[in-house]
């Protein structure tokens, strides 16, 4: 272990201590500021309220909270916070507190469990177990809600991580959806040279820096990441410095966007032929229709190839979920609108709303291209794979995203950048540990 790693390591119980005290110092004013839209959190009869960080969902909330009724007898009254910041601590501060909502929308892997080893949520277990028997969930995605082996989360809804592309710009240049690694590079070769950008790839907001990491990684061995993300592989490894060279010489071929293009530009990029492929979950199906695109008309979707066709295929799936406090103060009624999530009636309206896959398997999407992902995935048997933002403790996974940024921006070669994502992992899985014993 390097100095600096073992620096990290004795500073962070007390960075920990200090943003807790800083957390404890701020959720009330955060609380008393109205960081909500929306009514009060205190129970209102015939409803069940829900914390969420995306006001833009709001509408579908709404229609999906009046198909619940009808198997309820409760609405659903959104409670948005566009800040996440503030959304992540006033949860944090009030789910043990009378002031906690009934439902909370939440991360899946380690942020839930992260919230779940502080206390305050309801067991779930059981909820699961009725909705496994119907098959209306995937059996695999359990550990993704579950924190030492009990559920607290149950899935909203589930979202592939795809490459969009223009339908009339690759009909224009004769190309086709690629099957094969090869293709895909032929795909590249032929946008370039058309002086079309192959590739958006985007670091704007943080986040967005993980999304090519994880796809080049699973694309290279799949087996190799659920090692890496649960601490029990290197990033010094081969798989990972594979995929990083993939990456580097796609950028240096000039087949990526540069790492400041705002992802909130892709579904336009795409309709002007600007750009040939965007990488994002199918929950941007969205945008598309939101930039006038047709789904199976103006734009398709595939899966990333394996880099080698013997490797096993994967898909890399995405989904929040809802919690129930323990004290929430409608807490029957949160149970009983959370029992019935995944109920086709609820999750048709959800997904036509989402135009996106629902986390019930037996509902199938009314977008085609979504729903033609969706068969690909079943048909293919792609091995499940928990998104890198969830997978890891979120030290590590916030630590590690600000070095692919620096990556993506030319600051730091492959080498250097996975070898400090090794010594942080280092760091944090001890930290993780220490505090689970």
């Amino acid at each position: 272990m390097s100095a600096s790693g073992r620096t990290r390591s004795a500073a962070a119980p007390l960075a920990r201590r200090r943003l807790l005290a800083g957390m404890a110092a701020g959720a009330a004013t955060l609380t008393a500021a109205g960081c909500a839209r929306g009514d009060s959190t205190s129970a209102q009869p015939g409803t069940t309220s829900i914390s969420n960080d995306n006001a833009t969902w709001d509408d579908g909330y709404r229609a999906a909270g009046r198909a619940l009724e009808k198997i309820t007898g409760y609405a659903l009254r959104p409670l948005s916070n566009p800040s996440v910041t503030s959304y992540q601590q006033v949860v944090q501060m009030t789910l043990q507190t009378s002031k906690a909502t009934d439902l909370v929308k939440w991360a899946s892997g380690y942020q839930l469990k992260r919230l779940a080893r502080a206390g305050g949520l309801t067991d779930l277990s059981g909820v699961w177990a009725k909705y496994q028997a119907k098959g209306w969930v995937r059996g695999a995605s359990r550990d993704a809600v579950a924190y030492r082996g009990k559920v607290y989360g149950i899935p909203l809804y589930e979202s592939y991580y795809v490459l969009f592309y223009s339908k009339p710009v690759f009909k224009k240049l004769g190309l086709s959806e690629p099957r094969s690694w090869d293709e895909l590079l032929h795909c590249a070769e032929v946008l370039k040279r058309n002086k079309i950008t192959p590739f958006l790839a985007s670091q704007v907001g943080g986040w967005p820096a993980i999304e090519w990491f994880q796809e080049l990684v699973t694309k290279v061995d799949p087996r190799f990441y659920q090692k890496l993300v649960t601490g029990e592989a290197s990033y010094t490894d081969d798989p990972a410095r594979e995929a990083m060279d993939i990456w580097h010489d796609f950028m240096r071929k000039g087949w990526m966007t540069s790492p400041d293009f705002d992802q909130a530009r892709g579904p336009g990029a795409l309709k002007a032929g600007t750009v040939g492929m965007f990488l994002h979950g199918t929950w941007q199906a969205q945008g598309m229709t939101a930039a006038g695109m047709k789904p199976g008309a103006d734009y398709g979707a595939f899966i990333l190839p394996t880099v080698k066709s013997a490797t096993p295929k994967s898909v890399i799936a995405e989904s929040g979920v809802f919690t129930v406090p323990a004290r929430a103060s409608s807490h029957d009624a949160a149970l009983a609108n959370v029992g019935s999530w995944l109920a086709p009636p609820v999750q048709r309206v959800w997904s036509d709303f989402l135009q996106d896959s629902s986390a019930n398997p037996t509902v199938r999407s009314d977008n085609p291209v979504v729903a033609a992902l969706q068969r690909d995935v079943a048909k293919e048997h792609r091995i499940p794979l928990i998104r890198y933002w969830e997978a890891s403790p979120p030290s590590l996974i916030q630590g590690n995203t600000n070095d692919l940024g620096g990556f993506m921006a030319g600051q730091t070669s492959p080498e250097t950048t996975l070898r400090r994502m090794q010594e942080r992992a280092q760091d944090e899985w001890a930290a993780w540990r220490r505090d689970e014993a």
